[in-house]
């Protein structure tokens, strides 16, 4: 195998505007997801927080959380690389 099939089955999640990352729904709260969690298409991964409105950021494919990239509470750009996703 030359490792091709490998990068069809990953997902890269990425911001879907501006924001501040957030992996949980409040500071005293887990997290949504960890690294090796199961996920379902449309489950929610994270929050973007722009102008004190929070977007729920949803997986896009079911499968396996293998990375979670962005900081926490760190501002991303559009477009910056969030989660990889290893596609069931």
């Amino acid at each position: 195998m030359d490792g091709s099939e490998d990068m069809d089955k990953k997902v890269e999640v990425r911001a879907p505007m501006s924001g501040v990352f957030y992996t949980r729904p409040s500071p005293d709260q887990a997290p949504y997801v960890a690294v090796g969690d199961r996920v379902k298409k449309k489950q929610v991964l994270a929050l973007l927080e722009t102008m004190k409105v929070f977007q729920k950021v949803k997986s896009p494919v079911s499968g396996r959380v293998v990375e979670i990239v962005a900081p926490e509470e760190i501002p991303l750009k559009d477009n910056d690389l969030m989660f990889v996703i290893e596609k069931e």
